[in-house]
Formats: structure tokens, sequence, C-alpha cells
């Protein structure tokens, strides 16, 4: 994990090509800024930690953890030949009252924006959620506060201002055909508790 955090702020201040700034569309013109988001935004962390705590066997969870590193490093090799940024006056000037977007600039400038890796994260973790809470059977519930949880942290990307819709476009077509994959040729199979013997 440390290797990839060096090599994503590596690219983030160290870019070797232009930096392409994203356009903005009529979505993010639409979605206003939020600071409440940034909650949302920050949550990714413990939600990409369930399809990991999800996993039946060591097996399986080392092969979630190949197509998750893929996914990582694919992002970060758009990121150096293809580098981009939101634009500079995206934030207003009312996130400087809130403390929470002072910490969130220092560490995760403007740059990095397409595909959004956070997005693209997000949704194939999702995937994975709603594969492994299907296998066990648990309740419809579950699966809807799985989809209304993604919608929440792409909705952060847009709302915290960390992102454009075009960004989270392309990260969530990232995110998902790496879990399409992952769940085509990846995963151990898993039983449905209805069928487990008890």
């Amino acid at each position: 994990m440390w290797v990839f955090f060096v090599l994503y702020f590596h690219t983030l201040r160290e870019p070797v090509f232009r930096v392409f700034t994203m356009p903005l569309t009529a979505l993010d013109r639409a979605v206003p800024f939020e600071p409440a988001a940034l909650w949302a935004y920050v949550s990714l962390w413990l939600y990409v930690g369930l399809p990991p705590g999800l996993m039946p066997s060591l097996h399986a969870l080392l092969r979630y953890g190949i197509w998750a590193a893929g996914l990582c490093f694919s992002g970060l090799l758009i990121f150096y030949f293809a580098p981009t940024a939101v634009p500079l006056r995206l934030l207003p000037a009312e996130a400087a009252l809130h403390p929470g977007f002072a910490v969130l600039q220092g560490v995760d400038a403007a740059g990095n924006a397409c595909p959004s890796l956070h997005v693209a994260a997000a949704v194939f973790s999702a995937f994975w959620v709603a594969h492994l809470m299907r296998a066990i059977g648990a309740p419809a519930w579950t699966r809807v506060l799985n989809g209304v949880w993604l919608l929440a942290i792409v909705w952060s990307t847009l709302a915290t201002r960390q992102h454009v819709a075009l960004d989270a476009a392309a990260g969530a077509l990232l995110g998902a055909a790496f879990a399409w994959g992952a769940l085509r040729w990846g995963p151990t199979r898993i039983e449905p508790v209805s069928s487990q013997r008890l």
C-alpha cells in the first residue's frame, strides 16, 4: 500500500507531461458545494475494508488483493502518461472556513483527477460487497445500503469539489471494468447459506 501512495504523490506533485485541466459539465454546476459531504468522502476508507473483511478464505482474499492492486496501478499509469487536474477555482472560498478541507487540500491537491480513483475504488468495492452479500444470503436491505453508500461516496467527490463529473464517470468505468474481470475470473466460489450443509 505504501508503494502506491509514494507513486501517487510523486505523480501528483511531479507530473512528467503537460497537465490537462478537466472541463466542467452541467452536472458539476448542478451539484452544489456541500461541506458535510466530506464525511461521505472519507468514509471510502471504511467502505473499501468491507470486501476484504467478508472474504471466506485467505486464497479469496489474495485474489481480491491482486485485482485491487491492478486497479490502483492502472490508475497510476493513466496519471503518469495523461496527467489531469480539476480547475483551480473549483473549490469555493467558503471551504477555507472548514478545517477538514484545508487538510484535504494539503494532502490531496487538485491533480490526479481523471479517472477518480476514489470513485473507482468505491465501485470496485460495491460490486464485491454485492457479490459477497448475495453469496452469504444477506437480507435485501443490506444490498440497498451498499448501493446508497456507493452513491453517497460518488456524490461526495463532486460536492467536495475534489473531482468533476467526467472524473467520476471515468472512475466508475475503471472500477466496474476491474470488478467485472475480478468476478469473472478471480473469486473463489462461495456457496449461498441456504445450500450449505448444517
